[in-house]
């Protein structure tokens, strides 16, 4: 029987977002515990949070929002690849072994270790690396980070890259007990219509091989 791997963080309202952004909120507006006759919640947040799906329209003018984006993208082979990645640094296409064998690739770098504490000094993709895996039939990357570009990145390449591939990104992955390998992944954003991003519960079921 295939392992079935959660590989996203708890959010609650404790968790930290990119600076600036909206953290999570819960407001309760009916509440059983206090008499009434159901419990009724509203969530405050960003769609940033946690484990999500980038829509294009968070990167490109007039792009697609991420109702807008084919389901397929998030599910089916993926390919997980664990590295030595130095804090603060771009990962290039030399730290990864070719051809990846799967349409999907996240990477495990550590350079995050605590979901629930913000570090600015993660590692991040480099553009030469998303091009080479375009040429290798990759139609989605994912990451262990809250980007998949470094922290002070304005210009933002590897999202640009990516738009111009049309390639789906993941980014606040978990991916601190799942072992190198072949498996698959279902990380499907809700239909949120017109938005940038959509919070996602990725999980990866395997290895299916090495």
């Amino acid at each position: 029987m295939a392992t079935l791997y959660d590989i996203s963080p708890p959010v609650d309202g404790d968790h930290p977002v990119w600076p600036g952004d909206t953290p999570p909120r819960r407001e309760t507006l009916l509440d059983m515990g206090k008499g009434d006759h159901l419990t009724l919640c509203t969530l405050h947040s960003t769609v940033h949070a946690g484990a999500h799906a980038d829509a294009p329209s968070h990167y490109g003018v007039d792009a697609p929002s991420i109702d807008e984006r084919p389901l397929d993208l998030y599910l089916g082979p993926c390919r997980v690849v664990r590295l030595q990645a130095e804090r603060g640094r771009r990962i290039g296409a030399e730290a990864i072994s070719w051809p990846v064998g799967a349409p999907r690739v996240v990477l495990a770098t550590g350079t995050y270790p605590d979901p629930q504490v913000f570090n600015e000094d993660f590692a991040a993709y480099a553009p030469e690396l998303v091009d080479a895996l375009h040429e290798d039939g990759v139609r989605l990357i994912g990451i262990d980070t809250p980007s998949v570009d470094l922290f002070a990145s304005k210009d933002l390449p590897v999202h640009r890259r990516c738009l111009a591939h049309d390639m789906a990104i993941l980014e606040g992955l978990v991916l601190d007990d799942v072992p190198a390998g072949l498996y698959e992944l279902i990380a499907l954003p809700l239909r949120l219509v017109g938005f940038d991003a959509s919070p996602v519960r990725a999980v990866l079921r395997g290895p299916t091989r090495s």
